[in-house]
């Protein structure tokens, strides 16, 4: 009996729990020991993406231009690069190494709770030069002008959303179809971040990207607001069937920042600059401003939330191998 069940988990699913091991790893070590962000090579491709902004894209011209000019510019960045990566895949001895760093460098954001804790010991200091060099690597809005309520609105809302596209996405997509379409979706989001469409100058050059990148993080997207809601009770729960109308452009994460800034009970949101450009942004009232002791407390929010995910990566192996056992007996 024992030499069947451990055979039908050898044989049979031996591909699914070596996938749930590479991912366990790799979601691990992003947490433990983050890439830094001047080696990541995402951060390197999304550098490219703003330099072949520079030259197509040409605010004097039409929408429809802008938004072809950038479907052109997302196809020629996305899939060379996506295809080489998979066919290596592919073609690898050790498919599941190969696996397992593109899944690593995809995490790019799971160090960020690291640097909010390091943002918020600098405002405790009133070192707001320090907290402002910190957050700008990890933001697309402007930073220069932010007082401490501002880097710790910005901070908290970058908790909140960022492992939409790590850690949730990551988990999300390498069970549907492997690591393949978790690069694919990440790149996409890069080219996002790189092309933000809430500036001016991208809302028509990025509006494919910005389209097709809501439509696949929509599911991740809420799912990840759940893991948020768990913690926050009845109340909490039933925002996750309202969210609040804001601005076009981010409306793919208002859902768990307005959730986020429910359960600490402070305010978010608010008017942000891009590239000098001032946006107007619906505030997200639930109590005072934050300041930096609000940090903690999202980080630890948002921590627990990742903690769920893991244990989803823990729990489903071993339920598919107590039915297994069950099957066997």
């Amino acid at each position: 009996m024992h030499t069947s069940f451990y055979q039908q988990l050898v044989e049979i699913d031996g591909a699914l729990f070596e996938g749930f091991l590479v991912l366990f790893f790799a979601l691990l070590l992003a947490r433990l020991a983050p890439l830094p962000r001047e080696m990541q090579p995402l951060i390197w491709f999304g550098h490219l993406a703003k330099q072949l902004a520079a030259k197509v894209n040409r605010p004097e011209r039409s929408p429809s231009q802008q938004a072809t000019a950038g479907f052109l510019a997302m196809m020629l960045l996305l899939f060379p690069f996506w295809a080489i990566i998979t066919f290596l895949l592919e073609l690898a001895a050790f498919p599941w190494f190969f696996e397992f760093l593109v899944l690593y460098l995809c995490l790019t954001d799971a160090g960020f709770s690291q640097v909010a804790d390091e943002i918020a010991k600098a405002l405790k200091r009133g070192d707001n030069a320090s907290a402002k060099k910190l957050l700008q690597p990890w933001v697309v809005r402007d930073t220069d002008s932010l007082s401490e309520i501002g880097l710790a609105k910005a901070t908290i809302e970058k908790l909140a959303t960022a492992p939409i596209y790590g850690t949730a996405s990551t988990i999300f997509f390498f069970a549907i179809a492997g690591a393949p379409l978790v690069l694919a979706v990440r790149m996409l989001k890069q080219l996002e971040l790189s092309w933000p469409p809430i500036q001016p100058k991208y809302q028509h050059f990025c509006s494919t990207v910005n389209g097709v990148s809501i439509i696949l993080l929509a599911i991740p997207a809420w799912l990840w607001s759940l893991s948020l809601a768990i913690q926050g009770g009845p109340k909490a729960f039933a925002k996750l069937f309202r969210a609040p109308k804001n601005h076009h452009a981010i409306r793919g994460y208002v859902l768990s920042v307005n959730l986020v800034a429910s359960i600490l009970r402070i305010e978010l949101g608010g008017p942000q600059k891009f590239a000098g450009v001032r946006i107007n942004v619906d505030k997200l009232c639930y109590g005072p401003q934050p300041t930096c002791d609000d940090i903690t407390p999202a980080i630890k929010l948002t921590s627990r939330a990742c903690a769920i995910w893991f244990s989803f990566i823990i729990i489903l192996p071993l339920l598919w191998a107590s039915l297994r056992w069950l099957q066997s007996l």
